[in-house]
């Protein structure tokens, strides 16, 4: 069994910390941080455990700022010592600190430095290359928002690709375990200049933050990428091709019309479809199999996106879709072509089952073509 993440922030990088920052720091207070770091770690989540290296800092750097700020930047393992796609791939060494510690410390800056941004945005720009200060740079963004874009923007051409890949991914709407940027939620203008920058980026690192940044843009403002991709999908390079696509994923699956007709895929099925879920009855723990006929009457090859949609049953019996991804395929003139899927309905911690009929709805470039079901005992 793989060793939990939230170990990955343990005793040893308490004591990392308090011997790299005594080193660069003799205002630090080893012993306070350690006493404020140690109790109860073990006990705690992943996040919990980093807001709590948080607090250890609050109490052991200067109350100076700029001098804390200095610490920490001293502290940091060198740039050369370390290449890196994932920021989960670092680790402190004999140095000098990064990893997921440097979270932690991005936390500090975010609490400490509000009053004085310019500061705080260098020590990230430092810390971010260490790690990542996605976390950390978005309380900036609420409270700066006109200062931080326009760093944000210099940054674009910043000789690393993990800070060019912190413009994108520092100031996405809806970020995993970031705070929510309801203002750029409600209108995504002030990122749009930097995501256009970012897009040819040579580095697949910063682009797949810029897929996921439009992914994000999508879910509140469809219309914005429909018009994104019939701006820059035309004579686009492969790279580019690739990174519009995983952009486009979440509107392609709910059959937006707009994105399927720039993908090319705009055209309903000529032909039929017939779906067959075996068995009808499954418990909980088991798996249905989807088996897929197209036949297709057109005189034309067919590019299709076939996904399929699980009408989950909820607790007061109505039902909420959940969409999967099914093929993406081109279908031959007069084409008879069958499909197997096999669904596992495994109990996980964002779903509920609940006992039922759960029907099974399959479509093909954004438009449902056939039906099935199983029956959940």
């Amino acid at each position: 069994m793989a060793e939990p993440l939230k170990n990955l922030l343990d005793g040893s990088q308490v004591d990392a910390m308090a011997a790299h920052l005594s080193r660069v720091c003799h205002e630090f207070d080893r012993e306070a941080f350690v006493a404020r770091a140690r109790p109860g770690l073990d006990a705690l989540a992943f996040k919990a455990r980093a807001m709590q290296l948080a607090d250890a800092l609050e109490v052991a750097l200067p109350a100076d700022f700029d001098r804390a700020a200095d610490a920490l930047e001293a502290s940091l393992a060198p740039v050369t010592a370390h290449d890196f796609d994932e920021p989960g791939e670092l680790r402190t060494h004999a140095l000098g600190l990064a990893g997921w510690p440097v979270w932690a410390m991005g936390e500090y800056v975010a609490r400490r430095g509000q009053d004085l941004p310019d500061r705080a945005l260098a020590a990230l720009h430092a810390l971010t290359q260490r790690f990542s200060a996605e976390f950390a740079i978005r309380p900036f963004i609420v409270r700066h928002p006109a200062r931080v874009i326009a760093t944000l923007q210099r940054w674009t051409t910043d000789r690393s690709a993990h800070v060019r890949r912190l413009v994108s991914e520092g100031s996405r709407p809806r970020l995993p375990w970031g705070l929510q940027l309801k203002a750029l939620i409600a209108d995504p203008s002030p990122t749009l200049p930097l995501l256009e920058a970012l897009q040819d980026d040579p580095s697949g690192y910063v682009r797949r933050s810029v897929a996921n940044h439009l992914n994000d843009i999508a879910k509140d403002h469809p219309a914005r990428v429909a018009d994104w991709l019939q701006r820059h999908l035309p004579e686009a390079s492969a790279q580019r091709r690739a990174l519009l696509r995983h952009a486009s994923r979440t509107l392609v699956k709910q059959g937006d019309v707009a994105v399927l007709a720039a993908w090319g895929l705009g055209q309903p099925l000529q032909g039929r479809a017939v779906l067959r879920v075996t068995p009808a009855s499954i418990r909980l723990g088991e798996s249905v199999d989807l088996n897929l006929m197209l036949v297709s009457t057109s005189p034309q090859p067919q590019r299709l996106v076939i996904d399929y949609a699980v009408h989950h049953v909820k607790a007061n019996g109505s039902s909420s879709p959940k969409v999967f991804k099914g093929w993406n395929l081109e279908l031959a003139a007069g084409e008879h072509r069958a499909m197997l899927k096999r669904h596992a309905v495994k109990p996980i911690t964002t779903r509920t089952y609940h006992p039922g009929w759960h029907r099974i709805t399959v479509q093909v470039n954004g438009q449902a073509v056939a039906e099935g079901g199983f029956m959940l005992g």
